[in-house]
C-alpha cells in the first residue's frame, strides 16, 4: 500500500483518476510555504467525495494523496507546457492561481523537483499505467475519466465565469468520436452549462494515456466548484452535489455502455 495515492480496484473497464484532491504536504515543504499557500487554495476540493458513487458502478478509482503544490501529477515530468502561450501552473508550482507566492524562499531547486517526481509523481503514474494495462488485457479496452474541479472565477487563468462542466478530449484525440459525442450530449441536455474542448482540453493524464488506436479512451471533466460546494467556505454541499451526481452517473454509465456497444 502506497501513501502517495489511494486505490480502489473495480471490475469494469473504467478507471476514475483524481489527481488534485490531495492535501498532504511533507513538513519540510510546509515549513517553507507562505501562509496563503498553506491553505492549499487551488485544491480540487472534495472531488473524491463527489465521485464516491463510482464503486457502485464497478469502476476503479485512483486518488492522489499529496497536494499539487508538492508535485502536479497532471503535468509532464519534464514540465513541458500543455497550453503554449498561456499562463502555466507548472510541475512544482511556485505561485498560486491567484498569483501569490507559494514559498517564502522563492522556488524549488532542480534537484528537489527531480526528487519530488521520483517520490510522488512516478508512483501515481506507475499505478495508473498498470491499471490501464490490466483493464485493457481483461476487457479488450480501457476507459479513463480524469476528474477535476476549479473555482468558477480565476482571472489569471480564464475570463469571466467558467461553464459548470468543461469536457476535454484533447481536441478529439484522446477518445473515440462516438464516446465524445455521447458525453457531450449528456452535458448539453443536463441542467448545467457546458463546453467541449474549451479552456480545458485535457491535461497531461488525458493527453498521455488517451490513445484510441491502442484501445485506451480518456476524457477529462473540469467542474466549476460552485455547482457542488460553497466556494467561499470550501465546504461540500450535499444538496447541490446530489443533482450533479445524477449527471455524472449518467455520463459514466453511458461511457461504459457506449464503449461496450462499439466493441472498442
Amino acid at each position: 500500500m502506497s501513501d502517495v495515492y489511494e486505490f480502489l480496484q473495480g471490475n469494469t473497464p473504467l478507471l476514475v483518476s483524481v489527481p488534485h484532491d490531495g492535501r498532504r504536504v511533507p513538513d519540510t515543504i510546509r515549513a517553507r510555504m507562505t501562509p496563503a499557500a498553506r491553505d492549499l487554495p487551488d485544491t480540487d476540493w472534495h472531488v473524491a467525495k463527489l465521485y464516491d458513487f463510482v464503486a457502485e458502478l464497478g469502476a476503479s478509482m485512483l486518488v492522489a494523496s499529496y497536494s499539487r503544490y508538492v508535485v502536479d501529477v497532471n503535468r509532464p515530468a519534464n514540465d513541458e507546457a500543455l497550453y503554449p502561450g498561456q499562463l502555466a501552473t507548472g510541475l512544482c508550482p511556485t505561485q498560486t492561481f491567484a498569483g501569490d507566492d507559494i514559498y517564502r524562499d522563492g522556488g524549488v531547486a532542480a534537484d528537489e523537483v527531480t526528487e519530488r517526481v521520483e517520490t510522488y509523481w512516478r508512483p501515481y503514474h506507475d499505478r495508473l499505467q498498470a491499471t490501464l494495462d490490466e483493464l485493457r488485457e481483461i476487457h479488450g479496452y480501457a476507459l479513463l475519466w480524469d476528474a477535476h474541479s476549479i473555482e468558477s472565477h480565476v482571472p489569471r487563468l480564464f475570463d469571466g465565469e467558467l461553464p459548470a462542466l468543461n469536457i476535454g478530449t484533447y481536441g478529439g484525440r484522446s477518445c473515440d468520436d462516438a464516446l465524445e459525442a455521447a458525453i457531450d450530449g449528456i452535458a448539453e441536455s443536463s441542467p448545467f452549462s457546458s463546453v467541449l474542448n474549451g479552456r480545458f482540453q485535457g491535461g497531461f493524464i488525458t493527453r498521455h494515456y488517451g490513445d484510441p488506436d491502442q484501445r485506451v479512451h480518456a476524457v477529462q471533466l473540469e467542474i466549476a466548484q460552485r455547482v457542488y460546494m460553497d466556494e467561499s467556505a470550501r465546504t461540500f454541499d450535499e444538496s447541490k452535489a446530489a443533482q450533479l451526481r445524477d449527471t455524472l452517473r449518467h455520463m459514466l454509465t453511458t461511457l461504459m455502455q457506449s464503449a461496450k456497444r462499439l466493441s472498442l
